[in-house]
């Protein structure tokens, strides 16, 4: 479908941002794969050069990076145990509530988009900080492999609303991970769920982006090549890095691009 679209718009495709994109694809799936984020380094690297207009960012995160987030997935998801029950629940919920919260997200209007963006990097800014710093759930050493009963039931509409949030440009790592250390679950647990459900709803979401046109054609097939290539550089080579700093210096960034988007937000209002 993605190539086929590609194809039908060739001559609306404007590939003067493309290098760009395709590395800060590169190195946004590279720093996902040892923890960052990706979300949030690309939305702020694209709203710094303009290099992916505004409403169209949320439909190329979910397309571009689909791919790049299934091969981390299986790269993750085959070293750490987890009861099945519990994986397949929580993965499936995600799914249904990317693909609900596309269909929102497609039909906004560029104003709300910027206002929706803001705020997703202001709240994964704040969820960062906690989590290097072990603040809230992130100081909870849980040991549960899986989940039963109602603590299931949370963890599975927990995760729904994460999907419905991840069409939006808020990433689900940090949030999926505290989600599952309150839920008294070993944080080790934490990484096939957050892949698992990034890695199938990108594309289940992805299909509503790419009938609605609503993602930067140009750049999206080279970014998934470049951004597959940083998951492997990260996940079979590098491996570990000292990334503190580099975190903070993010979540500064981030503030900064959600500033960026409210104040452009409110000059179109006016």
């Amino acid at each position: 479908m993605l190539i086929r679209d590609v194809r039908a718009h060739k001559d609306e495709l404007d590939k003067t941002k493309l290098g760009y994109n395709s590395l800060i694809s590169m190195i946004a799936n590279f720093f996902d794969t040892l923890g960052i984020g990706s979300y949030a380094i690309a939305t702020s690297a694209w709203k710094f050069n303009k290099s992916v207009h505004d409403d169209l960012i949320p439909g190329t995160l979910n397309v571009a990076f689909g791919i790049p987030i299934c091969v981390e997935a299986t790269i993750t998801m085959t070293r750490i145990e987890m009861d099945s029950l519990t994986l397949v629940l929580m993965i499936a919920a995600a799914i249904i509530g990317s693909i609900l919260g596309a269909k929102i997200i497609s039909r906004m209007d560029i104003m709300k988009i910027r206002v929706v963006m803001g705020v997703a990097l202001i709240i994964v800014a704040l969820i960062t900080l906690c989590k290097i710093n072990a603040v809230g759930p992130f100081g909870i050493l849980g040991t549960a492999r899986g989940l039963e009963g109602g603590m299931l039931a949370l963890g599975v509409i927990a995760n729904f609303i994460l999907g419905i949030l991840m069409t939006a440009g808020i990433g689900l790592y940090a949030p999926c991970m505290a989600i599952v250390l309150l839920l008294g679950m070993s944080a080790d647990v934490a990484f096939p769920v957050m892949m698992g459900s990034c890695a199938y709803l990108c594309p289940a979401c992805g299909i509503t982006f790419i009938r609605e046109g609503k993602y930067n054609r140009a750049s999206t097939i080279p970014m998934i090549i470049t951004g597959s290539i940083g998951v492997l550089i990260a996940g079979f080579i590098v491996t570990s890095l000292p990334l503190t700093v580099l975190t903070y210096l993010v979540c500064v960034v981030m503030v900064i691009c959600a500033i960026m988007f409210f104040h452009d937000a409110a000059k179109q209002k006016k």
